[in-house]
């Protein structure tokens, strides 16, 4: 007969004899998903990392979230090394919820790649059929037709082209790819300046509401509006608040700084001294962004 056993059990066979053959396959290279693949496995056998093993899909979901929010760090600030970095320990978090998928008898990490690369070829048939398309925008709207053919196809009679959008997602996020998806099917404004009118409408209706409760409302949807503003001009308003969350902390740290130079505590600093700290940092930010 033949079984697989992993090495390190060898030794723990009790039929193995004179005329037992092991045979070792060869050894995947280093950078190889499916090194890291046995790597993450031998985490979590019963005899490797007690913090790997006693992970569970829900225990691993603040991590997940963590890693992701790293590589969106590198992105910003286009450091390639940290971005090489962060995938890596993004990979992590996939291999461990497919390795635990895997040990629940659930699927295998093989299986989710063939899925992914049967959607991948699916939704593209213009690239592995005989379809063609003239522009980016084509394919974003023949991907959703697809989408709610395959979603029709599983027996679900209505499928709203809003379905699907991920509730984890940052409210802004989400918001955008609301308004990209509605866009597709030209339910849009027709050019940026009606749109910075909405702007300036619903910030005269959020001044003027006439309730804490409608001007809560009136809020959400001004923030619908800019986000609706940064997709006409291509921003991601996530990445464009990361960014200005970035400079408020650089700012308010070179105010915190000058106070224990000059041992005065922040609380006895006037409005005023602040502010003209404030003004010398994005003075001096500007000045080394030219350099």
């Amino acid at each position: 007969t033949v079984r697989t056993i992993a090495l390190y059990e060898l030794d723990r066979q009790d039929d193995l004899d004179h005329l037992s053959t092991v045979y070792l396959p060869p050894l995947s290279a280093p950078g190889s998903l499916s090194t890291y693949q046995d790597v993450v496995a031998r985490l979590r056998a019963p005899d490797g990392c007690p913090w790997d093993r006693e992970q569970t899909h829900q225990t691993l979901r603040t991590h997940l979230l963590e890693e992701t929010y790293e590589v969106l760090e590198a992105l910003d600030a286009d450091d390639m090394d940290k971005l090489k970095e962060e995938l890596g320990d993004l990979l992590l978090q996939i291999f461990l919820h497919a390795q635990i998928a895997n040990e629940n008898g659930d699927f295998k990490m093989s299986e989710s790649v063939q899925v992914a690369v049967e959607k991948l070829v699916r939704r593209h048939p213009h690239v592995f059929g005989e379809e063609t398309v003239e522009s980016p925008e084509e394919v974003l709207r023949a991907w959703e037709q697809i989408k709610r053919a395959e979603k029709a196809a599983r027996g679900e009679q209505f499928v709203s082209m809003l379905a699907g959008i991920n509730k984890a997602l940052p409210a802004l996020s989400q918001a955008l790819e609301m308004q990209r998806r509605v866009a597709r099917v030209g339910f849009d404004w027709p050019a940026a300046a009606p749109v910075v009118s909405k702007v300036s409408e619903e910030m005269d209706e959020f001044i003027n509401a006439p309730s804490a409760e409608n001007r809560q409302a009136e809020l959400g949807d001004l923030l619908f509006s800019l986000v609706n503003l940064a997709r006409w001009y291509e921003i991601d308003p996530e990445s464009a608040l990361r960014e200005a969350n970035a400079r408020f902390a650089r700012r308010f740290g070179a105010i915190e700084q000058h106070a224990a130079r000059v041992g005065t505590p922040l609380e006895e600093m006037t409005l005023e001294q602040m502010d003209a700290l404030w003004e010398a940092a994005k003075t001096d930010e500007k000045a080394a962004a030219e350099d």
